[in-house]
């Protein structure tokens, strides 16, 4: 992998889970990492996590469902770091449990769709523009293994908006490529976040174990690694991919 020393990140929803660790990762590298999140206290914690380990990090806030927001972070950035190159589209989450269609409501769909489809497009559509006029950038979208196939208990509302976010980021490559941008997605199955640690009881862990052939759940690092992977000059002749970060769960 190639170095990241004198690049600016920034990972959205980076406060804690999958997004703390793929900030972490790209700090180690010697990225410029702007640490984001809603919660200010958590975003600085890993803020603090970073510098303690040698990196180098701003912690951000806003909601990146509100285009104002993600402009308002754009602007700090640049002002303060500098234009970012590496854009991690992180953010997002399934709001509600999972239900049949019937009985999933015009709010919760909405609640769905929003937290990950269209914060992943209002962060693409504020920091694409200028990567095309500098003419170099990467994009990471972070999709899931429950838009990669169809499952009775995935949240129908956050399966078809993480789908989505898988042939958004393919458009992006196809139509930003010329520009010199690559946009690639990374798509895990279970992640055993520190949430998820405490959520998911024992017996269920083992279960799930057992449908992933390599015999393991997956760890932030996991993620953290194949993001730093794509983003990296030894990945600049991947573009349009999605990588499943699946343990063998997902095959396509």
């Amino acid at each position: 992998m190639g170095t990241l020393d004198g690049q600016i990140a920034l990972v959205t929803g980076s406060s804690r889970g999958i997004g703390a660790g793929i900030a972490a990762e790209l700090a180690r590298q010697g990225a410029a990492v702007a640490v984001h999140g809603r919660d200010a206290a958590a975003v600085a914690d890993v803020v603090a996590r970073l510098r303690d380990a040698g990196g180098s990090a701003l912690g951000v806030t806003g909601d990146v469902t509100r285009l104002d927001d993600i402009e308002a972070i754009r602007a700090r950035l640049e002002a303060e770091l500098g234009p970012v190159r590496i854009l991690v589209a992180n953010a997002g989450g399934s709001p509600t449990p999972p239900a049949v269609l019937e009985d999933i409501s015009e709010q919760d769909w909405r609640a769905g769709v929003d937290t990950n489809l269209l914060a992943t497009f209002l962060t693409l559509k504020c920091f694409l523009p200028g990567m095309k006029q500098r003419r170099a950038g990467s994009i990471v979208t972070i999709s899931s293994a429950a838009g990669r196939r169809a499952h009775p208990r995935s949240p129908m509302a956050y399966a078809a908006a993480k789908a989505g976010i898988d042939l958004l980021t393919q458009q992006v490559a196809a139509q930003a490529g010329p520009y010199g941008i690559r946009a690639n997605c990374v798509a895990p199955e279970t992640i055993m976040t520190e949430r998820n640690a405490r959520m998911i009881p024992a017996g269920q862990q083992e279960t799930l174990t057992e449908m992933h052939p390599l015999r393991r759940l997956g760890t932030p690092d996991d993620v953290a690694r194949a993001v730093a992977f794509l983003v990296a000059d030894g990945a600049d002749w991947i573009t349009g991919t999605v990588l499943d970060v699946a343990g063998g769960a997902v095959m396509v």
